[in-house]
């Protein structure tokens, strides 16, 4: 794999067999152009690696999500960028919680089995 588009979904094998840190330049270098306007850009790329790694290695709620916000509009490159958003919250709130009840893994899917292209349309406007 010598090209990464967030708007055509790896191919799995060869995704997953990339070492994380050639991954990320990937991404990087696809989003080099507007590199400049992304807030964080390291934790931009890092989220999208971690998301296309979440798809690739089929995990349904994650791959369900994809497809659903696909169908309420979103492109792909923005229904993984919801995704992401998501992923990023969950790893704050555990981040800064002294203690939580439950499955923290099945929050995170129960975060993504609501989210909406409306909803994410909604927070980052």
């Amino acid at each position: 794999m010598t090209t990464y588009d967030p708007q055509t979904a790896p191919d799995p094998a060869e995704w997953l067999a990339l070492e994380e840190i050639e991954q990320i330049r990937l991404v990087a270098a696809y989003h080099k152009p507007i590199e400049e306007t992304i807030q964080r850009p390291q934790i931009h790329f890092v989220t999208h690696v971690v998301v296309e790694n979440q798809i690739a290695e089929k995990i349904e709620v994650v791959r369900e999500t994809l497809e659903r916000l696909m169908a309420e509009g979103l492109d792909r490159h923005d229904a993984i960028h919801a995704i992401g958003l998501i992923l990023i919250e969950h790893l704050s709130k555990l981040m800064h919680a002294e203690s939580a009840e439950g499955d923290p893994t099945e929050r995170y899917y129960e975060n993504l089995r609501s989210l909406t292209a409306t909803s994410w349309v909604r927070d980052v406007s």
